[in-house]
């Protein structure tokens, strides 16, 4: 499937500059400058311990930077530096974050799940009562027809398969309409098809939706990636296509290597 990456031109949506945080002296994010153009879907790869969850939380408010800024940049113009301000204002901003392992309500169905999700302003027990409009279903069912579970709607979400779990996640993302959806290990524990079908589904959303996407199936990554970021010590390594990143004498050596001996 080609992949078309976002023009230079296009203008950014997340700056981070100058980020610092230590947890108990050590650095887990280190000086790190980090760019995000609107519509771009962007791979973070890395060695354990390079900062990559760190780097999501601070994003997310869930953790503040000891030094830097992250500003995210409204479609108003608008700037909101996201160290000042709450972990579910960031969400309200329009920053949505999937964890490796799916959060779903596994007792309720596929569609409840995305009513869920639509109507999560209002809290769990009032979301259950609420009567969604007509154009709460057309998008609810859009989303099942990006996600590809418009056959599974009124399925438990805890019967589905591990991948069809996550694509209800990723669909639960996209039910909030977020400008940045923040992706953590997407493929793992898949099986190849199902891999490959996560693939294509991210990169549907590109141009849509900013995302960042954090990887270690290096397969996947080829597949999703036009432009790569490579996470070591907390700083950025290297940054560039597939290509560029898979071949760079530093990247192989803190970590396409150790992948290598590992296996």
């Amino acid at each position: 499937m080609a992949h078309i990456p976002a023009e230079k031109h296009t203008p950014l949506v997340l700056s981070v500059e100058g980020v610092t945080k230590s947890f108990d002296g050590f650095k887990a994010i280190n000086d790190l400058n980090f760019y995000l153009r609107d519509g771009e879907l962007r791979t973070v790869i890395g060695p354990n311990g390079a900062g990559k969850s760190t780097f999501m939380d601070l994003i997310t408010a869930r953790t503040k930077p000891d030094e830097g800024k992250i500003n995210f940049h409204k479609d108003n113009g608008e700037d909101v530096d996201l160290t000042r301000v709450r972990e579910h204002h960031v969400s309200q901003l329009g920053i949505g974050r999937k964890f490796q392992n799916p959060t779903i309500y596994r007792s309720h169905t596929v569609y409840d799940n995305l009513k869920l999700s639509l109507s999560g302003k209002r809290g769990l027990l009032h979301s259950l009562f609420y009567k969604e409009s007509a154009s709460d279903r057309e998008k609810i069912y859009d989303v099942m027809e990006t996600i590809r579970l418009k056959d599974h709607a009124h399925d438990l979400a805890g019967a589905l398969s591990h991948g069809q779990k996550q694509w209800l996640e990723i669909g639960m993302l996209l039910a909030q309409d977020p400008r940045i959806m923040l992706v953590d290990e997407p493929a793992a524990g898949m099986s190849d098809e199902e891999t490959e079908r996560t693939g294509e589904l991210l990169l549907s959303l590109e141009g849509k939706h900013s995302l960042i996407v954090i990887e270690h199936d290096m397969e996947f990554v080829r597949q999703i990636a036009s432009r790569v970021t490579v996470l070591h010590q907390g700083h950025v390594l290297k940054e560039g296509s597939f290509d560029f990143v898979k071949s760079d004498p530093q990247v192989i050596e803190v970590y396409l290597g150790r992948q290598t001996r590992k296996h």
